[in-house]
Formats: structure tokens, C-alpha cells, sequence
């Protein structure tokens, strides 16, 4: 069967192209849903990457984080239309000690092979996690990026010191929310506190202990763990400034993406001994955690609900790139194309 593949041919430039589906035993066939943009998708939309890295990926369907029903399954574990989210990294080996978002054989959709901006998606019964019944797709549409604050805060739990009374998050935008609730909710005991620089995104983090704008923090303020959720050229003061309130051997969460690198004080992270961790995308077990979480604790989804920008309806390609232009001026949420085709 013939499948419709909606590549990024070159910035700000869509083109449909066709690609085989096969129809074997050991594929199934997901039709896409509900999709969500993420910044990643912006920066080859805006041909903001390296001209060198644009060059090498495109053409390329983008798209990495979508939700979407099942149309075939010759393996019988799951129901024709179930709703399922489509799990984008693509492990081909297994290792003992690297997680497979960390394998550098691992293909990732829309890096390293066609995102989820298809008719149809083909893949393997464990890269998919059945939905909660009569959960909000909207919300579900941008699993993928909930499950990567859901990850950061696993691999943080395998690290840090276990004085855990106060945890600060530097940021206020949607990593920062996610990253935030997800603290709180699974993890009550702990206070939170949230940094940002923006008062009215602030005033949305009502789960949270207390917020900060990050030029009125109090001298006195100490926490004992840190995330830092700012990313871009901000990323090196958030982590600076995390590195000043951070108590002694506490450990600081880096989820923030940069493209270019950033300068921070080392003396005081040898001083203080503090422990740096990256995280970066996620895998299985993330998604059917967080999935179990959504099904535990359906006021997460709630919460989710806040930061759920632009839905916009997708027929043509005009309308794929009306979403993604309406996206790059949001200043807030996450914009959802609801496929319509």
C-alpha cells in the first residue's frame, strides 16, 4: 500500500511524497490522530540548525511526538482502533547499562528517520502503549514530551543524595510545568519551587510550594536538588544561578537543549561537590509509567490541560504549515494538528 509522507523538503517548505507500507506478521499500522510540535520541529521548520545538519536530514516528515489508532495488528495485542501513543525512538540492539534513548546505534523519528507526519505509521507492537480509556487526546497527543520530564526525574531518583526535602526548577515554560507537576505528583512530600522570568506563566504553577522570578529569589533560599528546563542561550544562567542556591552534594537535572555551549562556574560545582546529570528523550519503560500515572492520577491530565495551545485541523499541506507558523509565534502551550484526513 502506498502511504502519503509529508517531508520537510527544505525550510518552510512541505512536500507529500509516497512510501510502501507493507502489510506483514509482525508490523502494525497506526493511523495518526492528534500530533504536537515541538521546538525540535521548529528549529528545521525555521532552518535554524546548522546548515551542514539541514542538509544532511532533509528531506524528512517531522513530528515526534503523536498519538494515533490502530488499523492492523496481525500480532493481536491490541484491538482495532484502540487509540495508542507511538513511541519515536527506535532501539536495534540492547545493552545492559545504556538505556536505549542513550544507544547511539538507536534511531530517533524525526532525527534520524521520518517522524509521525504520515498517513499511516508502520512499527513494531513495543514501540506503541495503549491510552487510558477516554483520556483527553489532545493532551495525549504530546505524551512524548511529558514522558521526557518523566524520565529526567527516574534517572534523578537513581542519583541524588536522599536529603530531598526542597527541589527548584528553573523555568516556566512547558518543560518546566511538566517537569514541576510531575515532581509534585509523584513525589508529595517534597517541596517544590519554581524560577522563571515571566509573572503571568508563573501564576499557572498553583501545584507547586512556591515561585520565584529568578531577580527576586531570596539571599537565603537553599534547595537541596535542582532541574534546569530553560535551555537555549538562557540555559548557562539558570544553571549558574542553581549552582549559587544549590545546598552541598546536591545534584543538578539538565534538561534543557542548547545548541551552543554553555560557560558555568566549575569552581563552585567542585567547591559545593555537586553532581550534574544529563537526560535527554526517553524510552518504553518512561511511557508506560507515565501512561500507568495518567490512569493513577487522572488530575495530572487536568493539570496537562493548561498548557495545550493552538488545536488546528489538518486536511492539506497549506494546513501543516499554517499550524507551524501559527506555532513559532506562541508564547506559550503546545500547538496540536488534529488529523483530518
Amino acid at each position: 500500500m502506498l502511504n502519503a509522507v509529508y517531508q520537510l523538503k527544505k525550510p518552510r517548505q512541505f512536500e507529500m511524497v509516497f512510501k510502501d507500507v507493507t502489510f506483514d506478521q509482525e508490523h502494525i499500522i497506526v493511523r495518526p490522530t492528534h500530533l504536537s510540535i515541538c521546538n525540535a520541529d521548529q528549529r528545521y521548520y525555521q532552518g535554524t540548525r546548522p546548515e551542514e545538519i539541514l542538509r544532511k536530514k532533509l528531506p524528512m516528515a517531522l513530528i515526534h511526538e503523536g498519538i494515533g489508532r490502530v488499523v492492523y495488528d496481525p500480532t493481536g495485542q491490541f484491538e482495532i482502533g484502540d487509540y495508542v501513543v507511538m513511541i519515536p525512538n527506535l532501539p536495534s540492539e540492547e545493552d545492559a547499562v545504556i538505556a536505549e534513548n542513550y544507544l547511539r546505534s538507536s534511531k530517533f523519528r524525526a532525527s534520524s528517520t521520518d517522524g509521525f507526519l504520515q498517513e499511516y505509521i508502520e512499527t513494531v507492537p513495543d514501540r506503541l502503549v495503549k491510552l487510558p480509556e477516554g483520556i483527553n487526546l489532545t493532551v495525549a497527543a504530546f505524551t512524548e514530551f511529558v514522558s521526557v520530564s518523566f524520565h529526567a526525574i527516574s534517572r534523578f531518583m537513581e542519583t541524588a543524595n536522599t536529603k530531598r526535602s526542597r527541589i527548584g526548577v528553573w523555568g516556566d515554560g512547558n518543560l518546566g510545568y511538566t517537569t514541576s507537576l510531575l515532581l509534585k505528583s509523584m513525589y508529595p512530600e517534597i517541596e517544590v519551587y519554581v524560577m522563571g522570568v515571566n509573572e503571568s506563566k508563573l501564576h499557572d504553577f498553583t501545584f507547586v510550594d512556591g515561585v520565584y522570578l529568578v531577580t527576586e529569589i531570596p539571599e537565603d533560599f537553599k534547595i537541596d536538588h535542582a532541574f534546569e528546563c530553560v535551555g537555549g542561550n538562557g540555559a548557562h544562567k539558570a544553571i549558574n544561578q542553581i549552582i549559587d542556591y544549590i545546598n552541598p552534594e546536591g545534584t543538578i537535572g539538565i534538561l534543557g537543549v542548547s545548541e551552543d555551549l554553555a560557560p558555568i562556574n566549575t569552581r563552585m560545582v567542585l567547591e559545593k561537590g555537586l553532581k550534574i546529570v544529563g537526560s535527554s528523550r526517553s524510552g518504553r519503560k518512561d511511557f508506560t509509567g507515565l501512561v500507568e500515572l495518567y490512569r493513577e492520577k487522572p488530575e495530572i491530565v487536568e493539570y496537562l490541560e493548561n498548557i495545550v495551545g493552538e488545536q488546528i485541523t489538518i486536511r492539506e499541506i497549506k494546513d501543516i504549515t499554517r499550524a507551524f507558523e501559527m506555532d513559532s509565534h506562541k508564547l506559550i502551550g503546545k500547538t496540536v494538528m488534529v488529523w483530518d484526513k
